[in-house]
């Protein structure tokens, strides 16, 4: 096998480049190993740019107009598997627990961030627990809730935002009632997410490695299955910040695997039946 001519970066340093400008941009920490996954959903994008090698394509990504390419990238590297109340426990929680809770503390309204909110099952989720919550207590709610979800994808935030989910997708999670209850029938087979539901949420796109300041002081914050990809030196700057979003007393849900390390100072773990979740101090 040839050596590559010199000047010209091999397939590892070209790996090792795009591994070290994707944290960079974006905070995704990818492994040594993993540039079979590189390959398998970034191969078409290359393809159709005209992009030789990963060493060009993060070349590109630098220069002055590669925003619209970077996020191309972004959108082909972030994994966007989600589910309709995706472990259950959590949403029995926020039912059962935490909004009667938190519908004590405060008058102004109950703020909810879901983050990494990908095409929007889990704010939806969210929005349908405040909804079956409020319809339990005689239609009302002692506080508006409002429910802010972001992602670094902006593919994923305009399908979320339509509220639009097929029947393969709705099938991951929900229940023939809350399909009738929340949804309304499209003419070509779709549902989409009904009025009272969508119009609690809203999107917009965010980067976590940015400031936090714009969410506003957040009573509840679903960061769930999100911390895996960042290192632990960044995981802990996120959950420092997104403590300093919180309003004391507020609680911080995360993965069922994501433990917050090195911020004991910041919250405190309460074991509940079932799940943990971790209250602001």
């Amino acid at each position: 096998m040839s050596e590559p001519l010199s000047g010209t970066p091999s397939r590892e340093e070209g790996y090792e480049r795009f591994r070290r400008y994707l944290e960079e941009t974006s905070g995704i920490l990818l492994g040594a190993n993993r540039q079979y996954l590189v390959d398998s959903r970034l191969g078409r994008l290359l393809r159709e740019e005209g992009i030789a090698s990963l060493g060009e394509l993060v070349e590109r990504m630098a220069a002055a107009g590669g925003r619209a390419l970077r996020q191309s990238v972004i959108d082909a590297m972030v994994t966007n598997e989600t589910l309709w109340f995706r472990d259950h426990y959590p949403f029995q929680l926020l039912r059962e627990r935490l909004l009667p809770e938190l519908m004590e503390q405060g008058r102004g309204a109950l703020r909810i961030w879901s983050a990494a909110c990908s095409s929007g099952q889990e704010p939806y989720s969210i929005s349908m627990v405040v909804e079956e919550y409020r319809q339990a207590s005689m239609g009302v709610l002692r506080r508006p809730v409002e429910i802010v979800a972001t992602d670094l994808s902006r593919s994923m935030i305009e399908v979320a935002e339509q509220g639009i989910y097929d029947r393969m997708s709705l099938a991951r999670g929900i229940r023939p009632e809350q399909l009738q209850r929340h949804f309304e029938p499209m003419a070509d087979g779709r549902h989409r997410v009904r009025d009272n539901i969508r119009q609690r949420v809203r999107f917009r796109q965010l980067n976590l490695l940015d400031s936090l300041l714009s969410l506003g002081r957040l009573d509840l914050v679903f960061c769930r299955n999100v911390l895996i990809y960042f290192s632990a030196e960044r995981k802990q700057d996120i959950l420092r910040r997104i403590h300093a979003s919180m309003v004391p007393g507020g609680y911080l849900l995360l993965g069922g695997s994501e433990v917050p390390t090195g911020v004991a100072d910041c919250f405190e773990m309460v074991h509940c039946s079932p799940g943990i979740v971790y209250r602001a101090r």
